[in-house]
């Protein structure tokens, strides 16, 4: 455990895995928290690449307002309906179609992917419903140096109708409220040029942009693509690189977006789960050679009306 300690705030950083994730205590993020304490969390976070803080007492109103001291929101969803009167929070409710049972890094079929993710839990399963988190910047170093070389000047096409919007068995087909939700999911289409390997804006890092929204590397065939994209994203996945949450209500995750994929496990049959995600704005991915991110389908910018 380490301790960083202000004038008014302390507060406690317990690691929980070797690579990724730490818990957080001594911060009420309704309280509002001075700016002494927004300063070391957001530095733990950037270190820790996801944090998670217990039994906060957060509602829209609050969440929204603790987001904000890391930077301007988006709204909820490029595609996906906010509910009435709360348009920057995405619904990640069971109930109502949305599953994140992929690996994938959010919104990365977009040029300005967020920066930060926070998700609060409000409705958690008896059992099941846990979810994990890969470090893609110790991803990226543990790399063999051929590959790590040949990451570096890959460009990824991303899209949202790949994969994550794709029906995946009999049970899915039979579902219309998870139906209707792929089509909501796909409704806008967007495809953005990403570099392969991306450096982080505010640590110089170099970490792995892809996920379950990577189609296409370009100069590659389809075949290559997919055998070039698959190997880079099982050695994200590698346990090694990855820490696992099992949620209680009131739980606040926050992730660094920019270092990190995650992967909601469905594994808790008809039970309800439900969470609220706002998100942080973030820019435009630059590559390691300066080149920076380029979308080719969609226009995406009422999606950063909550920047403005």
């Amino acid at each position: 455990m380490s301790n960083a300690t202000g004038t008014s705030t302390r507060i406690d950083i317990t690691p929980l895995a070797g690579e990724i994730g730490a818990v957080i205590s001594g911060v009420a993020a309704a309280a509002p928290p001075d700016d002494e304490t927004i300063a070391q969390v957001r530095q733990a976070l950037l270190e820790h690449k996801v944090i998670f803080l217990r039994d906060q007492r957060l509602d829209y109103p609050t969440q929204v307002a603790f987001a904000r001291r890391f930077g301007p929101l988006t709204l909820g969803h490029p595609t996906l309906a906010s509910p009435p009167g709360q348009p920057l929070l995405e619904e990640i409710d069971s109930s109502k179609g949305v599953r994140a049972n992929n690996w994938h890094t959010d919104v990365t079929f977009l040029d300005r992917p967020p920066a930060f993710t926070l998700l609060r839990a409000v409705v958690i399963p008896p059992v099941g419903g846990d979810t994990i988190w890969a470090n893609t910047v110790t991803a990226y170093d543990s790399l063999p140096d051929e590959l790590r070389d040949l990451a570096d000047r890959l460009r990824i096409v991303h899209t949202n109708a790949y994969d994550y919007a794709a029906v995946t068995g009999r049970e899915e087909r039979a579902d219309p409220v998870l139906a209707e939700k792929r089509r909501e999911f796909v409704s806008t289409v967007y495809q953005t040029e990403h570099p392969a390997v991306r450096v982080h804006p505010e640590t110089g890092e170099r970490s792995l942009l892809l996920g379950g929204f990577a189609r296409t590397i370009d100069g590659y065939g389809p075949q290559a693509s997919r055998d070039l994209i698959r190997i880079l994203q099982d050695h994200i996945t590698r346990p090694e690189h990855t820490v696992r949450w099992q949620w209680r209500v009131g739980d606040l995750a926050i992730w660094d977006n920019r270092a990190t994929q995650h992967y909601a496990i469905f594994d808790y049959g008809t039970a309800h789960r439900r969470g609220e995600r706002v998100t942080v704005a973030g820019p435009v991915p630059v590559g390691v050679d300066g080149r920076p991110s380029v979308p080719l389908t969609g226009e995406a910018s009422a999606y950063y009306a909550g920047a403005a």
